[in-house]
């Protein structure tokens, strides 16, 4: 049987939050089979369990935010990325204030904190949303054309083309391909860091955005040139990025998907909109379990290698 995972031990992280720029604590922990990932707000006077879900997104400008009632979770995005890069299924996130810290802008301190609780097999099927025939969502035409797609794949691959009328983006990768199962989440994916531009982030600023924003947690861009010290960490990571994102947002529907996912130019709203089709077509889908580990997609039958 191929088995749910959540973590052996607790662990914790403090940052801030890119957006709001708040000193944010985070504590990981275990959870029970088939509970899901789910967000606790414990700052609350009263906690509230936000668990993830398409319909828990309430807000995808500039970052996915997850919702109950009045209580909220902003820019999920790269935590849920690392859940879904390792496999996990089962999960609990307290959470002290409003947003999830940034880190160093990618998803690879998620993943080493997540390493070092631990990975445990539950004695429980792991369920996967499996695509039986395409979906897609689309918006604008011509230059303003953006798109994403899932379609029926015995697996888990992603690909994504950016397009960017910007000198420094344009010359690097612009087509990035991921395949979970001859792939490795932590090496080709996970250190892709979010990335901005100076004249944005100041009109951000003015609008109480990016408080938290710097070039220790972000790719920061004028307008001939990347302003870190140390460049980028992959040649292509711009794309990267995006790749990251999406798998953060795709595995709000709950699930690990069995699916190949393309797009051009999407983004959080996107891929949120792709996710409610999907779920709205009931002869689109299907969950699937492995009794025979053998009959798995690669990549998902052992637990992901630490660094």
């Amino acid at each position: 049987m191929l088995q749910q995972r959540t973590l052996k031990s607790l662990t914790r992280a403090v940052g801030v939050g890119l957006h709001s720029g708040q000193r944010v604590e985070l504590t990981l922990r275990p959870a029970q089979p088939d509970t899901g990932i789910v967000f606790r707000r414990v700052d609350l006077p009263e906690p509230v369990d936000i668990p993830v879900s398409a319909e828990s997104v309430t807000d995808t400008r500039l970052a996915s935010t997850i919702s109950r009632g009045n209580a909220k979770v902003h820019t999920v995005e790269h935590l849920m990325s690392a859940c879904a890069g390792l496999g996990l299924d089962n999960l609990y996130i307290d959470i002290t204030a409003e947003e999830v810290p940034i880190l160093d802008g990618s998803s690879s301190s998620f993943v080493f904190l997540l390493h070092s609780a631990g990975i445990e097999l539950q004695n429980a099927p792991k369920r996967f949303i499996r695509v039986t025939r395409p979906v897609e969502v689309r918006e604008g035409e011509g230059d303003a054309l953006k798109f994403a797609r899932l379609t029926p794949y015995h697996g888990y691959k992603l690909s994504f083309e950016i397009d960017f009328d910007h000198r420094v983006v344009d010359s690097t990768g612009q087509r990035v391909e991921f395949d979970l199962g001859s792939g490795n989440y932590q090496r080709d994916i996970a250190r892709a860091r979010t990335f901005g531009f100076t004249k944005d982030v100041e009109m951000m600023r003015a609008n109480g955005l990016a408080l938290g924003a710097g070039m220790d947690n972000a790719i920061v861009m004028d307008d001939y040139r990347v302003l870190n010290v140390d460049g980028l960490r992959y040649d292509d990571e711009f794309a990267k990025h995006k790749i990251l994102d999406a798998m953060g947002d795709l595995y709000l529907v709950g699930k690990p998907l069995l699916a190949a996912y393309n797009a051009f130019r999407s983004g959080h709203a996107l891929n949120n909109k792709l996710l409610r089709a999907l779920l709205a077509q009931k002869d689109a889908w299907e969950v699937v379990t492995f009794e025979n580990e053998q009959q798995a997609p690669a990549g998902f039958a052992r637990p992901a290698r630490a660094w």
